[in-house]
């Protein structure tokens, strides 16, 4: 099989419209049912909501957890609330590859060295690889079915991939089948 791949120039938020469209291709192509998209305050999830009209899937959007409330990073009640009446699940939970109590000792934990590999490829592949482990693990996706995630650095999407997901617990079980855009 021979596949494109979208490289952006640059990481971010103008590349948003480009993935989306390159994610809409492969979902219709595969009959993908369910999408999971990073989401901060809701930008990437309501331009996703409407770049996928018309097709029959589903829509989680996963939030940062409150623990970055500081930065201003968290979704507000409001945000939620305006997502959740368009139909989309939000998510927020502790991040599969981060955050957790090894941080706080300083120690190197197996998701820590995961989480440090995928960056090699871009902020956007280990966001799409964390949420899809964070949506299974809450039972929000089909494990047996493939997915497509959604990701990016900052704000917006710039990376989409498709995935066979797993349980974090069964994180060996989670197979990346194709890149559909990164950032370069």
């Amino acid at each position: 099989m021979e596949r494109k791949i979208v490289y952006f120039k640059t990481p971010g938020k103008a590349n948003t419209d480009l993935t989306l469209k390159v994610a809409r291709q492969r979902i219709e192509e595969l009959g993908v049912k369910q999408i999971v998209l990073a989401s901060s305050h809701g930008y990437t999830a309501k331009k996703a909501k409407a770049m996928f009209v018309g097709l029959d899937v589903e829509i989680i959007a996963v939030t940062i957890c409150a623990a970055f409330h500081k930065e201003g990073w968290t979704m507000t009640s409001q945000e939620r609330q305006e997502l959740e009446s368009m139909g989309i699940k939000v998510l927020t939970s502790l991040h599969a590859l981060g955050d957790d109590v090894s941080a706080t000792f300083d120690a190197k934990s197996p998701n820590q060295i995961v989480r440090e590999t995928l960056y090699r490829f871009c902020q956007g592949m280990k966001v799409a690889v964390e949420i899809t482990l964070m949506s299974a693990d809450a039972g929000l996706i089909n494990i047996s079915k493939e997915i497509i995630a959604i990701a990016g650095s900052d704000e917006g999407a710039d990376t989409a991939l498709v995935l066979k997901p797993a349980y974090s617990g069964n994180f060996t079980d989670l197979k990346i089948k194709e890149i559909l855009a990164k950032p370069r």
